[in-house]
């Protein structure tokens, strides 16, 4: 087991963006194994350099620099948590000035800008989004189908419902959701209900090896898990897609985010906010 290194995600606000564009660099560096903290919130002065100490004890304790990625504005919060003892990756200070002399103009320094309520018109927009897909999950409601901006459709466990969610937490997109059944899957042709929004319809599939295995974490030695059934169902699944000449992807290797990705490239839909 290799040793760990710890890093460490800092902000003045929620983190995320100091936490997502660190790990990206991070998973570059497959062989290494990271001890990861992120912490939100160093906003004052006083608590960047608290944070400070505390990372000068883990690079004692460790005897290793931790590694420190950070997304904080605020340039006397910032100088007050550069220590020697750590290896500082800086988002802000790589590229605030390069943006700033190419347009000619000063950053706001602005706080929670990329992840606040900065417009409440758009934030609404993604809460009203997340509502739907929530309202839509699992054909639970067929009802004002035609709002929706894609409907996906798959057979059961093929991951629907966290796409749905994240094309409308990340995208504002309103993602309904259909699972096609054992008896929409008897017939080469769409469930009935779906035929008028056959434009809006994106297919999701999954290797059926993939599917037995998480079927059976949750039901066990049922017909529902069983991979003939697995198998049967997905080749039915995909005739169908093919039938109708819907697009369709696989899930078996692919992350939500690269899911909704392909999902929001290939079906041309645009970001809502």
């Amino acid at each position: 087991m290799p040793e760990l290194r710890s890093a460490f995600f800092i902000s003045d606000r929620t983190g995320i963006t100091a936490e997502s564009l660190g790990q990206t660099l991070l998973t570059q560096f497959d062989s290494l194994a990271f001890k990861r903290e992120t912490i939100p919130f160093i906003d004052t002065v006083e608590k960047a350099q608290a944070l400070a100490e505390r990372l000068h004890k883990v690079a004692e304790e460790d005897h290793l620099k931790p590694l420190v990625f950070t997304s904080i504005i605020n340039p006397a919060v910032r100088r007050a948590l550069h220590i020697d003892d750590a290896i500082m990756v800086d988002f802000f200070d790589a590229f605030i000035g390069q943006l700033e002399q190419e347009l000619g103009q000063q950053a706001s320094l602005t706080v929670g800008k990329a992840h606040g309520m900065v417009n409440e018109a758009q934030y609404d927009h993604r809460i009203e989004a997340v509502n739907f897909s929530l309202n839509h999950d699992d054909g639970i409601k067929l009802k004002d189908l035609d709002e929706a901006d894609v409907i996906l459709v798959g057979v059961s466990r093929s991951g629907k419902t966290p796409t749905c969610l994240y094309l409308a937490l990340q995208y504002g997109i309103r993602a309904a959701n259909y699972p096609l059944t054992p008896d929409d899957l008897s017939s080469p042709t769409l469930p009935k209900m779906l035929l008028p929004f056959r434009n809006k319809i994106f297919g999701l599939t999954i290797d059926p090896a993939r599917l037995h295995h998480i079927r059976s974490e949750r039901k066990p030695d049922s017909k529902y898990a069983s991979l003939d059934n697995c198998r049967r169902e997905v080749n039915e699944a995909e005739s169908i897609f093919r039938h109708h000449a819907i697009s369709f992807i696989s899930t078996t290797h692919k992350s939500i985010e690269e899911i909704a990705s392909t999902i929001m490239h290939k079906a041309t839909l645009n970001r809502r906010f």
